[in-house]
């Protein structure tokens, strides 16, 4: 019988923010499970805006570049607990038009088999710094 939470721990989720602040898509699709969600922090649902399966999952996250070009969490706080984890960071990006955000965050991870099966992420709710 195979452990369903080997594998899943902190040094999953540092090296998961790693590859998020290389914008290394390849790397960061290798911490997912065969069947992920991402919940996004904004978005029309009750969940934000939902990616469910490899491809639209690695679309949203590739999303999140393109919204932010610069964007890096920075200052990871990781916990894990059996089959869920828990990533608090400081999200810093700045959008195409110039304007920036700076706010704390967190992603709620559900785990499967020792790989991401959900991504659920939530941010402050601060506004964004006007372009100078």
């Amino acid at each position: 019988m195979t452990d369903k939470y080997q594998g899943a721990s902190v040094q999953t989720l540092v090296d998961f923010g790693h590859a998020w602040n290389s914008h290394d898509i390849d790397a960061l699709m290798s911490f997912m499970a065969d069947q992920c969600e991402f919940h996004a922090v904004a978005g029309p649902d009750l969940m934000g805006r939902s990616f469910v399966g490899r491809e639209a999952v690695r679309e949203g996250f590739q999303l999140a570049w393109q919204t932010f070009p610069d964007a890096a969490w920075l200052d990871g706080e990781h916990f894990v607990s059996g089959d869920r984890g828990v990533s608090e960071t400081t999200f810093k990006g700045t959008k195409v038009d110039g304007s920036r955000v700076e706010a704390r965050m967190v992603d709620i991870f559900t785990f499967r088999d020792g790989k991401i099966a959900v991504k659920n992420a939530y941010r402050k709710d601060r506004p964004a710094v006007s372009a100078r």
